[in-house]
């Protein structure tokens, strides 16, 4: 039995006809992790107690009271709290920080029968496009060859990592203007970003509140649509949470909706390389194979979304780091006097992307400087939700790539911050509007690297996001073995 190419789906079908057990899953991806070390996918490991949840779950199985997810071993992306259990957000400033409380999307997926794995590498608190900022050193993408090492993408490099490279069956991420898509594209995995609100952000360390969503990280559509269905929920300990009735986005899933495909004529441009092109043009071709409409879109404001989303979120990120202080928990460097205590501690313990997006985020809600940027950056993130609101007048999904190109080698933009943000060119408009989008794998770039194709949906519809992804999964066939 090939334990390492499963999906979670047939994971859930061989536990429940007692063709392997929990406990034996659970010891191969740990002893699988430990093997691949070298991919830097995980900050930590949760061994001794994931082998005994497994036997838990082997018990409850043996019984017929099984959960969704149960005996399934997932891996964290370590930005979420999870109780004693070290949770850092890939920063020195939380090397030591242990929550005395579970987020509210690790609670749900506990209280599925789902086992903690260990807790995946991100770059640092969440920002980056590549993992390569992270205080733990980079994740490598398991596709990297030929003694080129490639990155994951970011910030949800060490899940999609674990994933791709077969030392998870399935993981969280988060995604705040691409975080969960992109690296979903560069390591040729499903990624879903759900609606803003869909899963609840309690719990969850912050960068940007207005913009921050969980959602998973699978070989699978059909896997993804598992995960959220237990991910998902209203939460009254977050504010923003949506108070929806439960749905079942696996049972509703189907291949067979005929759906008016949107294509936005803003990002066909001359920064697309014709590998990509092609690839979006045969896509196309396989939504008209299923009876689906092309419809030409309009989205005029595109070419804003970058500028907006990186003032609105290094905005909001200078609020929510501002309680990183050396007073109340994380890092402490100690002091004669309270502002050297500050100044000491908040310079030591974040690294220079943090420090970065800090200073940028606490100049353009300065005084003199409020209205000139931020204020302004609202009025476009208004427009931008507007376009979209537009185009879905006249469709019901939208398809686009989700990244200009496919993994870059390592080391090749971290000194150029304005080449590594061009990197969420086709993510953030998505994330500045709130709605639900999915990144996945076609095929593969003249590097033989996996590149990632988008659908993008109406707010909280994510079940005809969903049956899309299943028509360009089921036509493109993609290869999902590394290397």
């Amino acid at each position: 039995m090939d334990l390492k190419n499963i999906s979670l789906e047939e994971c859930l079908k061989l536990l429940k006809k007692k063709k392997i057990s929990s406990k034996e899953l659970t010891a191969f991806y740990l002893k699988e992790a430990e093997a691949n070390k070298d991919l830097n996918a995980y900050i930590s490991l949760n061994s001794d107690n994931a082998i005994k949840s497994a036997e838990e779950s082997d018990k409850r199985i043996s019984t017929n009271t099984s959960r969704p997810l149960e005996g399934i071993p997932i891996a964290i992306k370590d930005l979420f709290c999870t109780k004693d259990i070290s949770t850092t957000a890939a920063s020195k400033m939380l090397n030591d920080f242990k929550p005395t409380y579970e987020s509210t999307v690790t609670q749900n997926l506990w209280d599925a029968g789902a086992i903690l794995l260990g807790k995946t590498n991100l770059d640092e608190f969440a920002m980056g496009s590549s993992n390569e900022t992270s205080f733990f050193g980079a994740s490598i993408n398991p596709w990297s060859k030929d003694n080129k090492k490639y990155v994951p993408g970011g910030s949800s490099g060490g899940s999609a990592a674990a994933v791709s490279g077969n030392i998870a069956i399935a993981a969280t991420g988060t995604d705040t203007g691409g975080s969960i898509r992109q690296p979903a594209s560069y390591c040729g995995i499903v990624g879903l970003k759900p609606t803003y609100g869909r899963c609840s952000r309690w719990g969850i360390v912050s960068f940007a509140s207005s913009l921050d969503q969980a959602g998973p990280m699978t070989k699978t559509v059909n896997d993804a649509a598992l995960m959220l269905d237990v991910m998902a929920g209203y939460d009254k300990k977050d504010s923003t949470s949506a108070n929806l009735e439960k749905t079942n986005f696996y049972k509703n899933l189907k291949n067979n909706k005929k759906l008016r495909i949107g294509i936005p004529k803003q990002y066909k441009n001359d920064q697309l390389n014709d590998e990509i092109i092609k690839l979006w043009d045969l896509g196309i071709e396989y939504f008209k194979k299923n009876n689906c409409e092309i419809v030409e879109i309009d989205l005029p404001h595109t070419e804003y979304a970058l500028a907006t989303y990186y003032i609105i979120s290094s905005a909001e990120a200078s609020s929510n780091l501002a309680r990183y202080d050396g007073i109340r928990y994380g890092l402490r460097n100690n002091s004669e006097n309270i502002n050297d205590l500050y100044e000491q501690t908040r310079s030591d313990g974040f690294g220079e992307e943090v420090k970065r997006r800090i200073m940028i985020g606490t100049y353009v809600l300065s005084a003199g400087y409020y209205d000139a940027y931020y204020l302004k950056a609202q009025k476009v993130r208004s427009k931008i939700i507007n376009d979209f609101k537009k185009a879905f007048e006249k469709v019901d999904i939208i398809f686009t790539p989700t990244a200009p190109s496919d993994a870059f080698e390592e080391g090749s933009k971290i000194d150029d911050p304005i080449q590594m943000y061009l990197n969420d060119v086709f993510t953030v408009p998505v994330s500045l509007a709130g709605l639900p989008a999915i990144s996945i794998p076609m095929g593969l770039s003249s590097n033989d690297l996996p590149l990632g194709f988008q659908i993008i949906g109406k707010s909280f519809d994510e079940d005809s996001v969903l049956s899309a992804a299943k028509i360009i999964e089921e036509n493109a066939n993609f290869k999902k073995e590394v290397g």
